[in-house]
């Protein structure tokens, strides 16, 4: 039987680093076993920042210090990138390792190398995250780059060159594709990519359901978080609406109700600066695009409901740009 991802992960994770490197202790768990979703404090793989609850990790370093453990990386892995995943789907594990960031520790997503590769979006998150939050954030695609970081760990001066060394390819990788996709300008990233900026705030639209949050064969609700970060940590700073124009305020009471303890839901409520909109959040909506919306609300978008949603989008998008429509 073919592995898991999490386990391919796992195992090279310990055959390519080892368990320990000096003090630095290795802490990861069987696929079978669900300690990581633990918090790290309480021997798991999960951060919490500011009373929210991160996704779990799938490795992370630690020191024993008087007792306690005292964390080092948190690692979130994937072998996604030899199994079909090119786009978007990447983001979504994003999060996974951002709670160790913001918690002052190292945080790495470690996309093993395969037949994809990394979407460059990922890069210039990080960076972002690296450069406002409290830790690092390293995007990498080959174990052996932790090596020299591990070896490090109580050398302030190297370990700060050594990430530095990582987060500047990084940067360039993003700064390279954002210059030859988007001509270096945010405007047109913005009309490419559902966004719209204003001076002070961003809206970032999309055709999200409540079914995408309430059917557990939906990955559209995982991709949602990454869709958000990836908003958040390219305008790091602004106020971001996250628009969902197929969804009603009614919508989101629904799910707050019943879907409040859920890892994707719950990020998406309870990120700092980021709103929740729906249709029903767009003043001067004409009512007609309203009710086209709403025939489609439960539709996945494609065929007959695809060209309806991009009929109301094209409306909605000029409306917000030329402020003949206003967010509340």
């Amino acid at each position: 039987m073919a592995l898991s991802s999490d386990e391919i992960i796992k195992r090279e994770i310990i055959e390519t680093l080892g368990t320990s490197v000096g003090d630095l202790r290795l802490r990861i768990f069987p696929e079978s076993s669900n300690d990581d979703q633990r918090l790290f404090a309480d021997g798991g793989l999960t951060f919490s920042h500011n009373g929210v609850d991160y996704g779990s990790c799938d490795a992370g370093w630690f020191i024993r210090q008087n007792g306690e453990s005292i964390p080092f990386i948190g690692l979130e892995g994937t072998d996604a990138l030899n199994r079909g995943s090119s786009g978007n789907a990447q983001y979504q594990r994003f999060h996974h390792a951002l709670g160790a960031v913001k918690n002052g520790y190292i945080g790495v997503y470690y996309l093993k190398k395969g037949i994809d590769k990394i979407q460059e979006g990922l890069f210039g998150m990080a960076v972002s995250a690296s450069q406002n939050e409290t830790g690092t954030y390293l995007i990498i695609d080959d174990l052996e780059d932790l090596r020299p970081i591990l070896e490090n760990y109580n050398n302030p001066e190297e370990l700060q060159r050594q990430q530095q060394i990582i987060l500047n390819r990084m940067e360039e990788i993003f700064l390279s594709k954002f210059n030859t996709q988007y001509g270096g300008s945010w405007e047109i990233f913005s009309k490419k990519r559902s966004t719209i900026i204003l001076p002070d705030k961003i809206i970032k639209y999309a055709g999200r359901m409540r079914r995408n949050f309430t059917d557990g064969s939906q990955r559209a609700g995982h991709i949602a978080v990454g869709e958000m970060y990836l908003s958040k940590y390219f305008f790091y700073g602004k106020t971001i609406y996250y628009l969902m124009l197929k969804m009603t305020n009614e919508d989101i009471s629904y799910l707050d109700e019943h879907k409040a303890n859920d890892k994707e839901w719950y990020l998406l409520r309870n990120e700092p600066n980021v709103t929740l909109k729906t249709m029903d959040d767009i003043l001067g909506l004409d009512q007609r695009i309203k009710d086209k919306l709403l025939s489609i609300k439960n539709d996945p978008l494609k065929d007959e409901a695809l060209q309806i949603y991009n009929e109301c989008v094209k409306y909605i998008d000029a409306g917000l740009r030329d402020r003949s429509l206003t967010i509340i």
